[in-house]
């Protein structure tokens, strides 16, 4: 059995899910396990749109924090940033990757 593939966590804005579904698609064709966000269909606003706003926002935080656990599994991040744009969730998740020690690559330069 060979080495174990690389583990990638997507990070980046949820308006972007058609870039997320490329990048995923293209980080598996490489050879790595992609860990993302939780559809690439639609955007969290509109996947929750039917619970109260304290209800929303309460399922964001616990998305959030998914996420930051995603980024520990991984091995690297992945940040999806067409434009360059990178949102301040984002950008709590790239300092957390860091602060872990993994590395961040990016689609477009990051100014973060």
């Amino acid at each position: 059995m060979g080495e174990r593939p690389r583990v990638v966590c997507l990070c980046g804005s949820v308006r972007f899910l058609a870039e997320f579904d490329a990048a995923s698609l293209a980080e598996t064709l490489a050879g790595r396990i992609v860990l993302s966000v939780g559809s690439h269909r639609q955007r969290d606003e509109d996947a929750l749109a039917h619970l109260s706003s304290a209800e929303r926002a309460a399922a964001l935080e616990r998305l959030g924090e998914l996420h930051l656990r995603k980024i520990d599994l991984a091995d690297e991040v992945l940040v999806v940033n067409p434009g360059g744009y990178v949102g301040e969730s984002t950008r709590r998740e790239i300092a957390y990757a860091r602060q872990a020690g993994k590395p961040v690559r990016s689609l477009e330069p990051l100014s973060v």
